[in-house]
């Protein structure tokens, strides 16, 4: 492709700024047009980033119809993601969404089944998958190091950390911290593991903190999650016990864990997720002697193995690009973070019903 790579961003509130500031990094790559809902952020948003040419639309259809594109970055809040992302795919256009990936279990399939009926891209936004923590990570449990794994836990969690806007509305975001943080929890944890098939779960979603104007001064609006925990059942006897929380009267929920047959890692959840280095340890055994080793040092979060930091936002993003260039498949496919939807679907429905519920995937006739 020797043309510049013509992108269009729909939804631009704060997080398209992080897709923005990445794309203007990119001489390949020019943003031709945006798309909100409020009448004139879209416009207000290609003038902060100095781009007179790009064109501005109150609606992501009009900008689809209107404007030659390559791919789109899909930022609208949650509830939203589905209809915009399919429309975008139906127009030819390959798709850069945020996570989570949508609401419903079921306007993830339609995604997927968008997207393979189009022939076009569908990667979701999961940027840590970019860090130097998480690549090691998935290398020694795909070395089959770990032998069987049979557990998994996240940790984390922050302890002073509920946002503001469309977060805490339910109408808009669906999910509360389960599908701000969360489902980078859920990604973590599994997608080292190949992601198996999640079968059941029972889970409880509170909203203490988030509904006492003690401590969130939108208490009267508050309407979603701001702690959740789970028992997930996985396909071959494995277990994924999960925990994630906007507020908390501790410095983290504990580690993060897999155990295995053969050995165990553990990465130190210490301090509020992404903030502060990560340590992570391996744990075995030799002719009866317990062995444990750091695997990595402290590191910042967004380094690279190279002395040169980089932005784990950024290569999320010009991974996108290059996968549209070099017609690869999707750097983070959507077929894959069904899953991870299924898994948020589940504990949303068992949070309401207050007891253990199946997932059923739908068939994906692809």
């Amino acid at each position: 492709m020797s043309k510049k790579l013509r992108i269009g961003i729909i939804g631009t509130g704060g997080i398209a700024h992080a897709h923005m500031a990445a794309y203007s990094k990119f001489e390949d790559v020019e943003v031709v047009g945006g798309a909100d809902i409020v009448p004139g952020k879209a416009k207000e948003f290609m003038e902060k980033w100095n781009l007179p040419d790009a064109k501005a639309f109150e609606s992501a259809r009009e900008l689809i119809e209107n404007v030659e594109m390559d791919g789109v970055s899909i930022c609208t809040y949650n509830t939203t993601h589905a209809e915009c992302t399919i429309a975008a795919l139906e127009a030819g256009l390959h798709v850069l969404c945020e996570k989570p990936m949508s609401f419903t279990l079921q306007e993830a399939v339609d995604m997927v089944k968008a997207s393979k009926k189009a022939n076009k891209i569908l990667t979701i936004g999961f940027q840590p998958r970019y860090d130097i923590t998480r690549r090691k990570v998935d290398d020694i449990i795909r070395s089959g190091a770990l032998g069987t794994v049979y557990y998994i836990q996240s940790g984390g969690g922050r302890r002073r950390g509920i946002p503001g806007g469309t977060f805490v509305d339910g109408d808009k975001a669906g999910y509360g911290c389960l599908g701000d943080i969360g489902c980078y929890s859920i990604d973590q944890c599994l997608h080292a593991v190949g992601y198996p098939k999640p079968l059941t779960v029972s889970a409880v979603a509170t909203d203490y903190f988030g509904k006492n104007p003690k401590y969130f001064s939108g208490a009267d609006t508050f309407n979603v999650d701001d702690f959740s925990v789970a028992f997930v059942r996985l396909e071959n006897d494995m277990t994924f016990l999960f925990k994630q929380s906007w507020a908390m009267h501790a410095d983290t929920l504990g580690d993060t864990l897999w155990l295995g047959t053969e050995g165990g890692i553990k990465i130190k959840n210490e301090f509020d997720y992404g903030n502060k280095p990560s340590r992570v340890m391996y744990f075995t055994d030799v002719n009866g002697q317990n062995i444990d080793s750091f695997v990595l040092p402290s590191l910042p979060f967004n380094a690279y193995e190279s002395p040169k930091e980089v932005d784990i936002f950024e290569a999320k993003v010009r991974d996108f690009c290059d996968a549209i260039i070099e017609g690869r498949p999707a750097p983070i496919p959507g077929e894959e973070i069904i899953y991870n939807q299924a898994i948020c679907d589940g504990i949303y429905r068992s949070g309401k019903l207050k007891k253990e519920v199946e997932i059923v995937i739908p068939e994906l006739d692809f």
